[in-house]
């Protein structure tokens, strides 16, 4: 007869005191973790098993590693949705176009009080820029 000898599988299990109930982890610990879970082979939950953390965490933590916001949290930065810099670029964009335009606009005007004033087409007038003479 064989004696069998089950396998004896060890844990480590980190106890929390009390007020504080959950783990921090600092910014290089998430990135570790993170990067963990791209390497060949390697899933998501047993990653997360190994370090205690839930693996509905590291995913939200990948997200945030391909978003770029894992990286700003890191830097001091705030962190903006990419739906809110794309309206906020276009809105930057339509401003300066708006700008050009208006500053063209002015130049126009411009050149056409001076053509006005050389003809005697225009009266000096106080009103106007150059005219407080």
């Amino acid at each position: 007869m064989t004696s069998f000898k089950p396998r004896q599988i060890v844990e480590s299990i980190e106890v929390l005191s009390e007020p504080e109930r959950r783990r921090r982890r600092s910014v290089q610990e998430r990135v570790s973790i993170v990067h963990e879970t791209m390497e060949p082979g390697a899933t998501v939950s047993a990653v997360a098993r190994r370090h205690g953390v839930n693996p509905n965490q590291v995913f939200a933590w990948r997200k945030q590693y391909q978003d770029g916001s894992l990286a700003a949290v890191k830097a001091g930065e705030a962190v903006v949705p990419a739906s809110q810099l794309a309206a906020a670029m276009k809105e930057i964009r339509e401003l300066q176009r708006l700008l050009g335009k208006k500053t063209q606009e002015a130049e126009i005007l411009k050149e056409a009080v001076e053509y006005g004033r050389s003809k005697n087409w225009i009266a000096r007038s106080p009103l106007l820029p150059g005219d407080d003479q």
